[in-house]
């Protein structure tokens, strides 16, 4: 198997249900709000991958590209039922949807602007997710954990073919957008998963090394157990 068909191997199919809202990390709520309504990217990074396959894309990587904006879609489905058990904030709901305009308009290429959304934003707001939020946010921050890893090797292998750097002016779109994102926090709390620096470092070394090793916990036990849970919030599995 080609690197691609190996990606495309290690799927798994789960469909994402209604779940009810619990208790989050105290002091998380506001910077919870700003995460769920940045749930609107999950669309546009389906778009800027079905752009790409318009265009030049390795033809062995076509099959995973297109089972990758599925998932998308099964993303925003996932935590569009986060955002109606929780609620939003019409404000946060407003601000990300002028960060969404502002990644549609950037000029990068688009499989690089989904690596970089998914590798340095998505996974700085799924752990997130893990560490702050209620029951069904861990769940569904897992399930969309592991797309992501597949998505985010995916595309970085299409960058590489294809020989697509990525602009400073990308990059700082990205900084403003986890800025924004983690702005309710403060510096230095006492709690890590509350400190903005916490994050914002994550979302760094993710984007220049690949990887941050201090989410590292998060491959840990950190699924919610069953007994956590009403039926009615775990997902449905194939």
């Amino acid at each position: 198997m080609n690197p691609y068909e190996k990606l495309m191997a290690r799927k798994r199919k789960w469909t994402p249900v209604q779940t009810t809202a619990g208790t989050c990390r105290e002091g998380a709520e506001e910077t919870i709000l700003r995460a769920l309504a940045l749930r609107h990217m999950e669309l546009p990074v389906g778009d800027f991958i079905t752009d790409a396959l318009e265009k030049n894309v390795p033809i062995a990587a076509r099959k995973l590209l297109e089972s990758n904006v599925k998932d998308e879609e099964n993303h925003d489905l996932a935590l569009g039922y986060i955002a109606k058990a929780y609620g939003v904030d019409d404000k946060a709901e407003k601000e990300a949807l002028a960060l969404q305009k502002a990644w549609i308009a950037h000029p990068d290429h688009t499989i690089t602007k989904a690596m970089v959304a998914e590798r340095a934003i998505f996974f700085v707001l799924l752990p997130f997710f893990r560490f702050c939020g209620d029951a069904g946010m861990r769940t569904v921050s897992a399930d969309i954990s592991r797309d992501e890893q597949i998505h985010v090797a995916g595309n970085s292998l299409v960058c590489k073919e294809l020989d697509l750097e990525i602009s400073p002016s990308l990059d700082k779109l990205r900084k403003a957008t986890i800025n924004w994102v983690m702005q309710p926090l403060k510096v230095g709390a006492s709690d890590k998963y509350l400190d903005k620096k916490f994050w914002l470092d994550s979302s760094d070394r993710l984007m220049y090394e690949g990887k941050a090793p201090e989410l590292v916990a998060t491959k840990a036990a950190r699924m919610p157990a069953f007994f956590e849970h009403s039926n009615v919030n775990l997902p449905q599995y194939a």
